[in-house]
């Protein structure tokens, strides 16, 4: 079972810019664990079977104004039957002035009663887009995430094999750091992964015979990134001689984390070669093959040879139980 993550009804006040109107207990005490949102509709004609207590609830000029065609007894009614159930928040928008019964029955059922100047479409995008983030899947991977060209590359490899160090060269060859030794992995969609760094190690790299060092403070601002999209992992590997490694790059090899997969490439390490050069390279690849653009295929064609993709699976099997 996947677990769940929640995020504090305190971090969604101060993200939105909210003003409170009630709150009847802390706000970081009370804790958001569903990314969906509710606009009520059928709830206010009395229709609650399907009604989800863990969304926040928005009231926007829609809901006034079907409001607007009761008295304030039945306003109570409606709305205290609705927050007996028990919301995490109420969200009124456009600075709409909240009316007697909607005060009343907020502080009767202990519920928080939140304000914005937005509008309900633009509160509601901010709202969804802040929870997919805080919610989203998450583990935690051994690795060093740079941003190269754009490309978010996630270098993965046993311990002392070299990763910071490359991490160090990229930096200095203008590229960005996001995260050293511990990556925070977020499923936000689908098919995308967004990589950050735990806040109490952000900035920081361990380089071996040196120690501890901020890339923020000694490679300036520009030097740095707060998180990055996970286009590709490479893995860096000591250089095994009995080992075949790909030297056409005709077909893409894929690792899944959280469901997706992501293209994996494998860099041998011996001495002698330009890991931070190579990376480079392999970035700008990857983000070709994105385009379409596979340069051994283009070879292939160009040397009048074509191989199909059954075929090149088969050869890929024979050499690995050549090894």
């Amino acid at each position: 079972m996947s677990a769940e993550f929640t995020v504090s009804l305190d971090k969604v006040i101060k993200e939105l810019s909210l003003e409170v109107i009630h709150m009847s207990v802390e706000p970081d005490t009370i804790f958001i664990s569903s990314s969906d949102i509710d606009r009520p509709g059928l709830e206010l004609t009395g229709y609650l079977d399907f009604f989800d207590k863990r969304r926040i609830m928005i009231l926007g000029y829609t809901e006034y104004s079907y409001l607007g065609k009761f008295g304030a007894e039945q306003q109570h009614h409606v709305l205290s039957t609705i927050f007996n159930l028990g919301p995490p928040a109420v969200i009124i928008t456009r600075n709409m002035h909240p009316t007697n019964a909607l005060r009343i029955a907020a502080e009767e059922c202990g519920v928080p009663l939140l304000r914005s100047a937005e509008s309900t479409s633009v509160v509601s995008a901010n709202l969804i887009s802040y929870l997919n983030a805080e919610l989203a899947p998450r583990i935690t991977r051994h690795g060093v995430l740079v941003e190269v060209y754009g490309e978010g590359c996630l270098i993965t490899g046993d311990s002392g094999v070299g990763k910071s160090e490359t991490a160090i060269e990229l930096i200095k060859r203008g590229h960005r750091l996001v995260a050293d030794d511990a990556v925070e992995i977020r499923r936000t969609s689908k098919s995308t992964l967004v990589g950050t760094s735990p806040e109490n190690i952000r900035h920081f790299i361990e380089l071996r015979g040196i120690g501890i060092i901020n890339a923020r403070r000694i490679f300036g601002m520009g030097s740095i990134k707060q998180n990055e999209k996970i286009d590709m992992v490479i893995n860096m590997e000591i250089w095994n001689p009995n080992r075949a490694y790909d030297r056409m790059g005709l077909d893409s090899e894929y690792t899944e984390i959280l469901g997706v997969n992501i293209p994996v490439t494998t860099i041998p390490v011996r001495p002698g070669r330009n890991l931070s050069m190579i990376i480079e390279v392999a970035a700008m690849n990857n983000r070709q093959k994105k385009m379409g653009y596979n340069a051994a295929q283009e070879l292939l064609e160009n040397l009048g040879m074509s191989v199909e993709e059954d075929d090149f699976h088969k050869i890929k099997v024979d050499t690995s139980l050549s090894d």
